[in-house]
């Protein structure tokens, strides 16, 4: 990638955050980038960014020329952050209403050739255009460069009102992601009146963006407040997920299921690939010897339900992040995925402790569910497997290993079952 005016101030040479983030957003190579320097001749600015805090230490690029926006894009959803975060983003918002900010940082300038309409080569522009929003401000995170993670883009009218949240898939895993989300919220807008089932954005628009697949999502609501952690688990709410509002489903063996066949498949396929992939291979048969006469319910899961992709608004429940959400899966997935995420998420633990909370949690609250005893471990070690695979999967996609589960999570998969 180069640009006019020199590698070295156009950040997608950089090989930290930054430089994933603005290939991502700003991948073609018509478009020039420059940090604290004036565009090429020829070319017209298209929007300008605050770099905070620094070029080498980027978290955020923050959207100049509109203060509300500005603003907007710091203050938006701040109830949901961390208090240190909440803090710093609200004392920048200050500033920024009033035009402040923006030159405490360094300034990054978008900048196109004469005579090419933006919106060819500028994805807000094309955004803009797509949801019929006119001109859009977009901010965007920085983190360390994750071939798990997806770069999204907060988009906000000049006004400071939010549009809408853009998802980028930008290698094969995360276009994987985006695309299940997509029809996944698809689907949920279909769900009208069920009881107990939680508030969720809808899709707004997907698009396909020089090789990337993009999903834009509604802006959660204005007001929307984080679920506390210790608030118990939302059992009426996670029958709704998994029924969205039919009848429950009269139980089947795990033998035969075509969620078994699913992690067979899938397994064999990991075994093609390397040892640790046949070791999954073992561990599916093993599920299937031990658990295969267990009769299970099973449903839908949201896949990814922990406490931060969850919030209250108006006394409701809000729940988002729909891109590990999937079909015909065992009853209780959900709540084991909650404690396993909690465990190796929030409290950094092994993950021969995470399975550890798997068991409490559903022996705590799986009779809710309809769990009992036999139908809880077989539940708790489909789950451990499902978790597996979809690292797999992840890491075939082009996303990497995880570390906190790989080949950990073998480990503990083998110990379970005396494999």
């Amino acid at each position: 990638m180069t640009s006019a005016v020199g590698t070295s101030r156009d950040p997608r040479s950089r090989g930290d955050g930054l430089g994933w983030v603005t290939r991502a957003v700003f991948g073609d190579e018509r478009v020039t980038l420059t940090v604290g320097a004036a565009p090429p001749a020829g070319h017209r600015v298209a929007a300008r960014y605050a770099v905070v805090p620094s070029v080498s230490r980027a978290r955020f690029l923050l959207p100049l020329g509109a203060p509300r926006a500005t603003a907007a894009a710091l203050l938006a959803y701040n109830a949901l952050r961390p208090p240190r975060v909440r803090a710093v983003r609200a004392a920048l918002g200050g500033l920024s209403r009033v035009g402040a900010a923006g030159p405490a940082f360094p300034t990054l300038t978008v900048s196109v050739p004469g005579g090419v309409t933006p919106a060819e080569l500028l994805l807000a522009e094309r955004l803009g255009e797509t949801l019929a929003a006119g001109p859009l401000h977009a901010g965007c995170g920085v983190r360390p460069p994750d071939p798990n993670h997806k770069p999204t883009l907060a988009l906000f009218t000049g006004d400071g009102r939010p549009r809408g949240y853009a998802k980028i898939g930008w290698n094969g895993a995360t276009r994987a992601l985006v695309t299940a989300e997509a029809a996944a919220l698809r689907e949920l807008a279909e769900l009208t009146g069920v009881p107990d089932h939680p508030a969720t954005p809808r899709l707004l628009a997907q698009v396909e963006w020089a090789g990337q697949v993009v999903a834009v999502v509604e802006p959660l609501p204005p007001r929307v407040r984080a679920v506390p952690l210790t608030e118990p688990p939302q059992i009426a709410a996670l029958l709704a997920v998994a029924r969205r509002g039919r009848p429950a489903s009269p139980p089947r063996p795990l033998a035969g299921s075509s969620f078994l066949d699913r992690l067979t498949a899938e397994a064999a396929r990991a075994g093609a690939a390397d040892a640790s992939g046949r070791r999954a291979v073992a561990a599916v048969a093993a599920l299937a010897r031990r658990h295969g006469g267990t009769a299970l319910e099973f449903g839908h899961w949201h896949g990814d339900w922990v406490p931060w992709n969850l919030g209250r608004h108006a006394g409701e429940l809000v729940a988002w992040d729909w891109e590990h959400s999937a079909p015909d899966v065992p009853l209780g997935f959900d709540l084991a995925h909650d404690a396993f995420q909690r465990a190796v998420v929030l409290r950094d633990e092994p993950a021969a402790a995470a399975a550890g909370a798997v068991d409490t949690r559903l022996a705590r609250y799986g009779d809710q569910l309809g769990l009992d005893p036999a139908r809880r471990q077989a539940v708790a070690d489909a789950y451990l497997v499902e978790m597996w695979l979809r690292t797999f999967r992840l890491a075939d996609a082009g996303a990497g290993w995880n570390a906190a589960l790989h080949p950990a999570l073998l480990d503990v998969i083998e110990k379970r079952h005396n494999v």
